[in-house]
């Protein structure tokens, strides 16, 4: 191996002076690993790239056992903790989940990015690669992120194959999901009483919500007044 860094080093005219050499190591390394962020952005599934620059926090109300700076920080991720943004239609859930999401990648991190219908009818496809093909990105990634939480019901096979999700993420990543629909009427998408105990308890056990307080965004600044 020696021999072989010796003869790149005359080959690209390098000094053996490991100092000289250094620059041109380190430039490769940040290439390198822009290049990962730019393409793990890019397989996140996020329909609009979103920023926390700017980002309103005032109308959310945060748990004790959670703050803003853990937000930020994304502690919560190192301790594969989950967040329940939980809110009206409009009043910033998903932009938040976005946000968080670019941000970890950002940091190296992976995080993917599903509206749960879309997620559903992929995991269902007859084309068996493309659902094993989820599996793995899921199970990649640091944070999964599950948008549209409850919005539409879901039949018996898509609530157990939700479960196997929820399954899979347990205590080994953390889950965002944003809802507008509280605990006690989750069983009216999900279908199944037992399914439905099933996933709350694995949610819950290492969860956060927040809860979003304010008016709808898109309605506040409407065009049609």
């Amino acid at each position: 191996m020696r021999e072989e860094i010796s003869l790149y080093q005359r080959k690209l005219k390098l000094s053996n002076n490991l100092m000289e050499i250094y620059p041109f190591i380190e430039a490769e390394t940040e290439d390198r690993e822009e290049k990962r962020r730019i393409r793990n952005l890019n397989n996140a599934g996020f329909h609009v790239v979103k920023s926390l620059e700017g980002y309103d926090f005032s109308q959310i109300r945060f748990p004790e056992s959670l703050q803003l700076h853990n937000i930020e920080s994304l502690s919560f991720l190192e301790k594969k903790e989950n967040l329940i943004l939980y809110g009206a239609v409009g009043t910033g859930k998903t932009h938040l989940s976005v946000a968080l999401g670019v941000k970890a990648i950002n940091q190296g991190k992976k995080a993917v990015f599903y509206r749960v219908h879309d997620l559903i009818n992929q995991l269902e496809s007859e084309d068996i690669k493309k659902a094993n093909k989820v599996h793995k990105k899921i199970a990649q990634a640091d944070l999964l992120i599950l948008d549209e939480w409850g919005y539409l019901p879901l039949h018996q096979e898509g609530a157990r194959l939700l479960f196997d999700i929820i399954s899979l993420c347990y205590e080994s990543k953390s889950i965002i999901i944003t809802t507008n629909i509280e605990f006690g009427r989750w069983k009216g998408f999900l279908f199944d009483e037992k399914l439905t105990a099933a996933i709350v308890d694995r949610l819950v056990h290492h969860s956060h919500m927040l809860i979003f307080t304010g008016k709808s965004y898109r309605m506040t600044n409407s065009l049609m007044k």
